[in-house]
């Protein structure tokens, strides 16, 4: 195999555990899920349009994110200061703790195994982080 084949599926399983092991958790949040709530969390609150726009799925598609966030109690829903017709998302104090356990829980896992890592290989996989990033930019 090439190069770009190696990196491809290496990073592809890589990715494809990561996902499952922020999924991992008692409320059964999607990865979309949690994406809005992180998004939210980072940026502030956004509109249902912002937040499918960020996220690169369709309005129809976040309405019932929306809604299942909503009755998690992990977002609240408000009317826009500046245009009444349109709706808010923020995210609860219920959803930033949701979030802050599952980061928590993962970076453990992923701690845990860096820890079966020679100091050597750390600073190899240290290394090949930033080139991890050039070659993602490129892309």
């Amino acid at each position: 195999m090439t190069l770009a084949q190696d990196l491809r599926l290496a990073v592809g399983r890589l990715a494809r555990r990561l996902r499952r092991l922020y999924t991992d958790g008692d409320d059964n949040l999607t990865f979309l899920e949690l994406a809005v709530l992180q998004r939210l969390e980072r940026l502030g609150p956004a509109s249902p349009g912002e937040l499918a726009g960020h996220e690169h799925v369709t309005s129809a598609a976040i309405a019932p994110v929306l809604r299942r966030l909503e009755a998690h109690a992990f977002v609240t829903r408000a009317a826009d200061p500046a245009d009444g017709r349109r709706s808010v998302m923020t995210i609860s104090p219920p959803g930033r703790a949701a979030l802050q356990t599952r980061e928590a829980a993962s970076i453990a896992r992923i701690h845990d195994a860096l820890s079966t890592l020679t100091p050597a290989q750390r600073q190899l996989l240290a290394d090949a982080i930033a080139l991890l990033e050039k070659v993602t930019a490129q892309l």
